[in-house]
């Protein structure tokens, strides 16, 4: 049977070229992601949004998001054909990003997010298998960190308030949507050209005998389990920021809307510095160590979002502090995971940690925060996310470590 170190390893040149261009197939994936919660505020009065709509739209992306990421992963691990499916993926979110421009109701947006989901979230957790087969493990974690924060902070956090709420002022938010999707065109050609498609790795003989399906055999890891856990957390903070932050800068703190996209792109600016620092620190210094102090940075946020009333640059830097956390998600999304499992299960394992995140957190939690918002007024997703940071804290302390440079010479974590 093949096994990963029997396989002849891609040159260093095709791995600078094969993260490079995952990474901006996903920074231009958030891009249109993101995009309807920079244009929130053009969109709500609109067509008459109330806060739990405008909820339920985050939570609509994510639940099937979830499920393509649970299917599509099954599916790229039984089929080998990765790269298709991100190409097929690329080009079915653009379309997704031009309708929700013509959308004239919340059901026809709805319906545009739903099928946004389904497309774009099996991308992921194949993008990582990718790498993961491609790049020396001791480069791993930087490289997962590249792939899945540094794109889509570039892109989908700083780039996209930047330009969609100006032709959102100067031409109207149903262009800006417009424009969001031109660039997913280019990636899918890319992704086409210059990804080369391997097979993955088969799984080995001692594997194959087990006879247990690889979901259920992922389930039995508890760094797996753990994982699935932080995602749950940590995506809620994420989907329950992006879709309510922009709403509380400007209706609660009186913030402009231009002064509002300028503080959300400070997000994307920390999430692009911690795509490096934070994964390059957990190659050298181990995953636990640096997950378990980072996380709790989130309790910056809104804190300062709550209570700081002084000039916008220092709102700025709180903004970036309280996002630094950001550089923990290709960690426990993606690194830990394939470390834990044999790469013939990687991504079913990336893809159920991801699908259970999206599920009970990107599902429930924009929802439960509209609600509590509709009722209670914009400081309640604020306590949210406070919340939500303390309890992903608390759970990275149960994370097993997986870093090769201290786990070289033990017994190896994968069956």
């Amino acid at each position: 049977m093949e096994t990963p170190s029997a396989r002849k390893a891609p040159s260093g040149r095709y791995q600078v070229i094969l993260v490079s261009v995952l990474c901006l197939n996903f920074g231009i994936l958030f891009f249109d992601r993101n995009a309807l919660n920079f244009l929130m505020p053009f969109v709500q009065p609109e067509l008459g949004l109330s806060f739990t709509q405008v909820g339920l739209l985050g939570s609509a992306l994510s639940f099937t998001w979830a499920l393509a990421s649970i299917f599509v992963s099954w599916l790229s691990d039984k089929l080998g054909r990765r790269k298709i499916i991100i190409v097929v993926s690329t080009l079915v979110f653009a379309a997704c990003s031009v309708v929700s421009g013509l959308a004239s109701s919340f059901l026809m947006l709805l319906g545009a997010r739903l099928v946004m989901g389904l497309s774009e979230g099996g991308v992921m957790p194949i993008s990582h298998a990718l790498v993961s087969d491609a790049v020396a493990p001791e480069r791993r974690g930087l490289a997962m960190g590249v792939a899945q924060n540094l794109g889509s902070s570039i892109l989908g956090s700083t780039v996209a308030p930047l330009v969609l709420v100006p032709v959102a002022l100067a031409w109207g938010w149903r262009h800006a949507f417009f424009l969001a999707a031109a660039p997913a065109f280019l990636s899918a050609l890319l992704v086409m050209l210059l990804v080369v498609e391997q097979p993955p790795p088969r799984r080995a003989a001692s594997e194959a005998a087990g006879g247990r399906a690889p979901l259920l055999s992922v389930l039995r890891e508890r760094n797996v389990v753990v994982c699935a856990i932080l995602s749950v957390l940590l995506v809620s903070y994420l989907v329950v920021c992006w879709a309510f932050m922009p709403l509380i800068l400007v209706q609660m703190r009186g913030y402009s809307a231009q002064t509002a996209g300028q503080l959300m792109a400070i997000l994307g600016v920390a999430s692009a510095l911690s795509s490096f620092l934070v994964p390059g620190l957990s190659d050298y210094f181990g995953r636990r160590p640096v997950i378990f102090p980072m996380v709790f940075l989130g309790v910056i946020l809104p804190l300062g979002a709550l209570y700081f009333a002084g000039p916008v640059w220092v709102m700025m830097a709180i903004f970036f502090a309280g996002w630094m956390f950001n550089g923990t998600f290709p960690m426990f999304m993606a690194t830990i995971p394939a470390e834990t499992v044999g790469p013939w299960r990687a991504a079913s394992a990336m893809g159920f940690v991801m699908a259970i995140g999206e599920i009970l957190g990107g599902v429930l939690a924009p929802s439960i925060a509209g609600g509590l918002s509709d009722r209670f007024g914009l400081a309640a997703p604020l306590w949210m996310l406070f919340g939500l940071a303390i309890a992903a804290g608390t759970v990275a302390i149960f994370l097993k470590e997986t870093a090769p440079r201290l786990t070289a010479g033990r017994p190896s974590a994968v069956e």
